[in-house]
């Protein structure tokens, strides 16, 4: 009795981890069996989508264009110098203040100039003087030449003397016209009417000629200085339109191609392009944007028109190696409704990109036909051959529709 003890033991042991080991199986088996009917429940599941979430393919007239960007330049402007050397005073405007053209917008030290000036005006004074004697003299002695009282040679020198007299009396009063101008030189005038830009120097110092005193820029006429590749010119024309906008700023302004610089840059290749600004229409109850010289405008210039099939971008996925739409095809199963569709990965070929109500279109020359239902970007990836139904549009819907417990969701990615 002693002896089978142990082999009982042992037995007993043994028919614990067999039947544990069944009920192991046997649960592994049905949680296979529960997640195959999930899966299957899953793949024959209608996804219920709202009708804005499909997209029909039409022609669209897309406006072809290029980015543009670049700086914002006066077309008027003037840098106000000194002519002569000498201490700055009476320069009393600062940035940002108006100036009328012809306005005087400082003044050099003077005393110089007016102590020469009239210095010079002395000497042509004192060479007319000379030059009237000298006139006398002539006519005094072309009368004794007549007479008979005096030579001709004596008559020659006469009109010598006076003609050198002349002369000098024309010297000096050239020199007198010269210094005059370097005394009108002194006043400082704005040749155009604008703003004060820029100011380089403050008053009592000492400036030299040509030295930069006041930078001033009329606002009224603006224009864009952009550079484009290379490429891109090419499609360059005079008249073209662009609409730009200052980074941070939803305000748009209008631009036109006014002028093209006929020679590329010969480091980058690029061509300037330049555009007249049209002074900025403000939305109403809003102010208009102030466009100041030097601001950075960004935007698109339109250079023509095409007439193509087109579907929003972000209604296109790349996840896959070629573009593709999530494309809306007739079921024709049987055992469901007539108003069930299935999701076709369409692939395509894509051309231009637009603009256009916030939105970016591209053009699709390969894959889809006019007439044709897709999903729209705000839908996400459904696999291929999903049933999706499409919710009827709100006005088609019936006035006493039943309520259902929950509303179908706008989009239901698979997972």
């Amino acid at each position: 009795m002693k002896r089978a003890l142990p082999w009982l033991a042992a037995a007993v042991v043994v028919a614990l981890l067999a039947s544990g080991l069944w009920r192991g199986l046997k649960t592994q088996q049905q949680r296979q069996q529960a997640l195959a009917q999930a899966e299957q429940a899953k793949a024959q599941a209608v996804y219920q989508l709202a009708a804005s979430d499909a997209i029909t393919v039409a022609p669209q007239t897309l406006v072809l264009s290029l980015p543009i960007s670049g700086t914002v330049q006066a077309v008027h402007t003037a840098i106000i110098k000194a002519r002569i050397a000498g201490e700055l005073q009476q320069l009393q405007l600062r940035e940002g203040d108006p100036v009328q053209a012809g306005q005087v917008v400082a003044r050099v030290d003077s005393t110089e100039s007016q102590a020469r000036l009239a210095q010079a005006q002395q000497q042509a004074d004192a060479a007319r003087a000379q030059q009237d004697i000298q006139q006398r003299q002539y006519d005094n002695n072309r009368a004794l030449a007549n007479q008979g009282f005096i030579s001709a040679t004596a008559l020659e020198s006469s009109q010598s003397q006076l003609q050198a007299a002349q002369a000098n009396y024309l010297a000096a009063r050239s020199a007198a016209d010269v210094l005059r101008k370097n005394l009108s030189d002194t006043v400082l005038r704005s040749p155009i009417q604008g703003q004060v830009a820029r100011k380089w120097v403050s008053n009592g110092e000492k400036v030299g000629p040509d030295a930069n005193v006041l930078e001033i820029v009329d606002l009224r006429e603006l224009e864009l200085q952009a550079q484009m590749p290379a490429a891109d010119s090419l499609q360059l024309r005079l008249g073209q339109t662009a609409q730009l906008q200052v980074d941070g700023s939803g305000q748009t302004v209008s631009a036109q191609v006014v002028r093209i610089n006929p020679q590329a840059d010969a480091s980058s290749r690029s061509v300037t392009v330049y555009l007249r600004i049209a002074p900025p229409a403000a939305p109403a109850g809003a102010a208009a944007p102030a466009l100041r010289q030097g601001l950075y405008l960004q935007g698109q210039l339109a250079t023509g028109e095409l007439q193509t099939l087109a579907v929003p971008l972000a209604a296109v996925r790349t996840d896959k190696p070629e573009p593709y739409v999530q494309l809306l095809s007739p079921n024709g199963g049987s055992g469901e409704r007539s108003d069930t569709l299935r999701v076709q990965h369409q692939p395509v070929v894509l051309g231009a990109r637009s603009q256009r109500d916030g939105k970016t279109w591209v053009a699709v020359t390969q894959g889809l036909q006019a007439g044709q239902r897709i999903l729209g970007g705000q839908v996400g990836q459904l696999r291929a051959a999903t049933p999706v139904r499409l919710a009827p549009a709100p006005d088609a819907a019936p006035k006493h529709a039943p309520k259902s417990a929950a509303p179908p969701p706008s989009a239901l990615p698979a997972s």
